[in-house]
């Protein structure tokens, strides 16, 4: 194999800094100088693998598993500046330096613009090389550090100010995690209370955009007539009572993320509006002339099912799939109630500093009260419970008599209904009738809801109703 000076290098100073058996794919069409930087870059500590073109390089990728891409960038079938392209969606866990000829130099910053780290003039200097290496293995050690302490918050029961512990909330970290780093727009759905903003908050924070503007709007809390104004904004005049200029959401998030909190609630005519600024990436005030380019995220949310929202006519179809690149769906706290001591604890802390508090704990007889409940309010009501509690508290308990009075009387209602008496020779249909009667009376004769704690789909619920004749059960 040739030396580095024989392929056209500077004339190098062997290396002292070690590569830590990271990974780097040197992509290089010209072979002499192929086998000299992997020579050379070996030589420093690295694990190394070569590849003759974009191609081959895609191709190594997917086995060798590199965390450095070194490419030169005037190749033969694919160039550096296409396969810089085509690891667009890596480039997170791939970083990419680029070599370029003189006379490439402003393509190549070019490649820095799509994503590349850096890059280096040929003939390469050595030393240049090696530290711009140093640095990325720096990089990636400090986001293997994010990344573990991440998996360390999720581990203790939180994600940012978001916090549980059960299979559904641990799926929705996994979901945050991989939906922040990228520009996708984000549909979240729930019922009122389960923490649709905070996860959108959450979203933003973790993203690259996360010292940029957080704008949230509700589309259900402003009237028709003044909702298109509130998004879009509108010039001096253009209505009346316009008495000046005004900014709208889209603007005043321009380069950060926008919450359109009940996307459903706003009508088809602005909603029709809003798909053309997802699509051009423009937009006009109301009474404005001149189109403006906006840089904005979109994470919309809603209450109801959003596929429902569309079959009904309430959340235009077009516009659904545009925002529908991730789908969150936040459980209800009823199906989370393994949660509530962990969110107990982080509200206790929060309302015991704000109210100069030293509230500790719950007692068991209260803990259980808080769990039995059904929590039609969901977090939400939760944390006004606990913020009450604190406040009444005398001690460092929060006993059964600082908790709400209807919530009491939820639970003598619960204890009542919810006796399910199996008797030696019943049928299986009997004791099914008798489930489903039970799961009816403690969903207020929900059967969506029902249908969910039961396990099983609507139509199947309906089916087994019509089979064991419970079509007036609710009589």
């Amino acid at each position: 194999m040739g030396s580095p000076e024989s392929e056209g290098l500077a004339t190098p100073e062997p290396a002292a800094t070690p590569g830590g058996g990271e990974r780097v794919l040197v992509v290089e069409d010209d072979r002499a100088a192929l086998i000299g930087l992997t020579e050379l870059i070996t030589a420093w500590g690295f694990v190394t693998e070569g590849a003759v073109d974009g191609e081959e390089a895609l191709r190594k990728i997917t086995t060798f598993r590199p965390g450095i891409v070194v490419s030169d960038l005037v190749m033969p079938r694919l160039d550096g500046l296409a396969l810089l392209r085509a690891l667009h969606d890596q480039l997170r866990d791939i970083s990419v330096i680029i070599l370029t000829a003189q006379g490439t130099v402003e393509t190549a910053v070019d490649a820095i613009k799509e994503g590349a780290y850096d890059y280096v003039t040929k003939p390469v200097d050595p030393q240049r090389l090696e530290i711009l290496l140093s640095k990325v293995v720096e990089r990636h050690q400090t986001l293997r550090e994010v990344k573990q302490l991440r998996r360390q918050l999720r581990d203790q029961g939180s994600f940012g100010r978001i916090v549980g512990n059960t299979p559904a909330i641990r799926k929705l970290y996994r979901v945050i995690e991989q939906a922040a780093p990228t520009a996708a727009s984000v549909l979240i759905w729930g019922e009122s209370g389960t923490g649709k903003e905070l996860v959108a908050q959450t979203i933003h924070q973790l993203s690259q955009r996360g010292q940029q503007p957080f704008v949230a709007i509700n589309c259900a809390a402003i009237p028709e007539t003044l909702l298109e104004s509130e998004i879009f904004g509108h010039e001096k005049g253009a209505f009346t009572g316009a008495v000046d200029r005004r900014q709208g959401c889209f603007e005043l998030a321009h380069r950060g993320t926008l919450l359109l909190d009940e996307i459903a609630e706003m009508v088809p005519s602005t909603q029709v509006k809003l798909l053309r600024v997802l699509q051009e990436r423009t937009f006009r005030r109301i009474g404005g002339q001149r189109e403006q380019a906006v840089d904005v995220r979109i994470i919309a949310a809603t209450n109801t099912n959003p596929t429902e929202a569309v079959q009904k006519g309430k959340l235009r179809e077009d516009l659904y799939y545009r925002l529908n690149v991730f789908s969150i769906e936040l459980p209800p706290l009823r199906e989370r109630h393994e949660d509530i001591p962990l969110l107990v604890q982080t509200f206790l802390g929060e309302f015991n500093a704000r109210n100069a508090k030293a509230v500790s704990a719950v007692h068991p007889d209260a803990m259980r009260v808080l769990e039995r409940y059904p929590w039609p309010g969901n977090i939400r009501e939760l944390r006004n419970v606990i913020e009450r509690a604190v406040i009444l508290a005398p001690g460092e308990f929060i006993e059964v008599s600082h908790v709400p009075p209807a919530m009491l009387e939820t639970r003598e209602v619960q204890r009542e209904e919810s006796t399910l008496t199996l008797r030696p020779g019943m049928s299986v249909d009997e004791a099914e009738t008798e489930l489903i009667k039970l799961t009816l009376q403690h969903t207020g004769f929900n059967k969506t809801r029902a249908a969910e704690t039961l396990g099983i789909s609507l139509k199947t619920l309906h089916n087994k109703l019509n089979r064991l004749k419970l079509r007036d059960a609710e009589k």
